[in-house]
C-alpha cells in the first residue's frame, strides 16, 4: 500500500471509531471496485431501492448492479405527471435501501449535507430502512464549519455548471450565499447521531470521487 493510499486508510479508520460512537456503521475500501462488492454482496432479492442525486454512485458504478429485475426500483426520474411523481416519492421515503453520497463528512463523524429540494436529506433523516452512504476520501474536513465552506464553495458551484442552474456559483466559481430561485443550498442538516443504530451505513472509499 502506498503512502497516499495508507494515510487515507488511517484516516478512515479514525473517522468510523467516531462514526461508532454516534450509531452509525462504517467501512473502509480501498478502491471504488471493493465498494460496490459490499452493496452488491449486502442487497437481499426482492428489497426496494431509491436514491439521491450523486456523481459518487455514478463513478462507482451502482446503476449497473442495481438494474436487476429482481429488485424495485423506485427513480424519480421516471415520473411523467405531477401524481406520478408524488406516488414515487411517497415509495422512497419508504424503501428498503436508499444510497446517496454525503456532501462532507467531520474528522468527528459527523455528516454535513446541503440540499435544493430536500428529498436527500429527508430521506437521510427519516424513512427508508437502511441509508447507505458512499463517499470518497476528498469529502473528509476538520469540522462543520469548513464542510459548510467545502460544499458551498467545491461542490455547489461545479454542481450549478453541471445542472445548469443558472445561480451565481455557477458563473463565478464560488458561493455568493444567494437566495435565487435556483438556489441548491436551502437545506442544511448536520447529522450528529442516528437514533436507530446502524441505519446509516458510510462506506469510505480510499479514492476522490465526486465533488
Amino acid at each position: 500500500m502506498n503512502p497516499k493510499k495508507q494515510t487515507y486508510k488511517n484516516l478512515a479508520d479514525s473517522v468510523i471509531e467516531k462514526f461508532h460512537e454516534r450509531g452509525i456503521d462504517g467501512c473502509y475500501c480501498d478502491s471504488k471496485e471493493e465498494a460496490l462488492e459490499i452493496i452488491k454482496s449486502s442487497l437481499p432479492p426482492k428489497c426496494s431501492i431509491s436514491w439521491g442525486g450523486s456523481e459518487t454512485l455514478k463513478e462507482i458504478g451502482l446503476f449497473e448492479i442495481i438494474g436487476n429485475p429482481e429488485y424495485t426500483l423506485y427513480d424519480r426520474k421516471t415520473a411523467e405527471t405531477k401524481e406520478e411523481e408524488k406516488e414515487l416519492y411517497r415509495n422512497i421515503a419508504t424503501c428498503d435501501y436508499y444510497f446517496m453520497s454525503s456532501n462532507a463528512i467531520t474528522l468527528d463523524g459527523e455528516l454535513v449535507n446541503i440540499d435544493g429540494n430536500g428529498n436527500r436529506v429527508a430521506c437521510l433523516i427519516y424513512g427508508p430502512e437502511h441509508v447507505v452512504i458512499v463517499a470518497g476520501m476528498n469529502k473528509i474536513v476538520p469540522d462543520v464549519e469548513t464542510a459548510v465552506k467545502r460544499i458551498q464553495n467545491t461542490a455547489a458551484p461545479i454542481n450549478g455548471v453541471r445542472l445548469n442552474t443558472k445561480t451565481p456559483c455557477a458563473s463565478t466559481g464560488h458561493c455568493h450565499n444567494c437566495l435565487s430561485s435556483g438556489c441548491m443550498c436551502c437545506e442544511l442538516v448536520v447529522t450528529r447521531k442516528s437514533r436507530t443504530p446502524n441505519r446509516i451505513k458510510v462506506i469510505l472509499v480510499g479514492e476522490e470521487l465526486g465533488y
